[in-house]
């Protein structure tokens, strides 16, 4: 598998700790589905369903807030996009990439980075779970009616190998994604909001989302040139404290659940 198309950030910028004593009380709960731990929030009435798939840490704090918001919205940044029920897996459980050793210096190092990224974060090893999963979350909640994925980094080449021909997503987001490949890009079938970060490569973003908007020509980009790669999930700045910062997180994602909205 080549790594070209990786995003430099997603290897170099560390992964935020929250400091403080930061307390977020979670809405969702876990639930099993197919041996893989689940998080799952929401309104139980609601008939919208999305698959979120995280980034390469795992479940942090600022992603499951993010879960969390994308299902019920937020009372700071209000929005008229309704309930939706998200699924968010923990594919790695308790050994997802190693953040102790972000970002990577010495080449053993780098090495085990590459081995997670080639091994359990392997696109196309993670791929074939993901149709069971769906149908374990809508065997779950027969009342949803249609579906959306969502994708952090990493998550967003989810996002577009699931959305090919035949997809029972009606539309797809994202946020600093990595791994594009302009060849997945063409072969998407659903409107695709991404929000790129201002480490992300323009012109690889550009020619990537290029080929979505070809097919799909209601999808949307927004570049968020003063957040860091990871911001809307396990690089956010300290504690939400950097009002900006915080505010751009909220931000991104009321346009996602919007973009969901119109499309759903």
């Amino acid at each position: 598998m080549s790594f070209s198309t990786q995003t430099k950030a997603c290897c170099s910028r560390p992964p935020v700790i929250l400091r403080g004593g930061y307390d977020y009380n979670e809405r969702g709960e876990y639930t099993d589905f197919n041996g893989m731990k689940t998080y799952v929030t929401g309104n139980p009435d609601a008939t919208r369903g999305i698959f979120l798939c995280y980034d390469v840490f795992g479940l942090f704090i600022q992603a499951i807030k993010g879960a969390d918001i994308l299902a019920w919205g937020s009372t700071e940044t209000p929005d008229s996009a309704g309930d939706y029920k998200v699924f968010m897996p923990d594919f790695w459980g308790d050994h997802p990439q190693d953040l102790t050793i972000f970002p990577p210096k010495t080449p053993q190092q780098r090495q085990a980075v590459m081995a997670f990224m080639t091994g359990p974060a392997n696109p196309q090893t993670v791929l074939p779970s993901m149709e069971p999963l769906h149908a374990a979350f809508q065997k779950h909640s027969p009342g949803i009616t249609t579906w959306s994925i969502v994708g952090f980094c990493w998550g967003v080449k989810m996002a577009a190998l699931m959305t090919t021909a035949g997809t029972k997503y009606k539309a797809a987001a994202g946020c600093h994604p990595s791994l594009m490949d302009v060849q997945d890009a063409k072969q998407v079938t659903v409107p695709f909001c991404v929000l790129p970060s201002q480490d992300e490569n323009p012109q690889l973003v550009d020619a990537w989302f290029h080929e979505i908007k070809a097919k799909n020509p209601d999808s949307y980009l927004e570049t968020f040139g003063d957040q860091v790669h990871g911001w809307m999930t396990s690089r956010h700045v300290a504690d939400f404290n950097v009002l900006h910062s915080y505010e751009e997180y909220l931000r991104g994602y009321r346009i996602m659940r919007t973009f969901l909205s119109a499309h759903m």
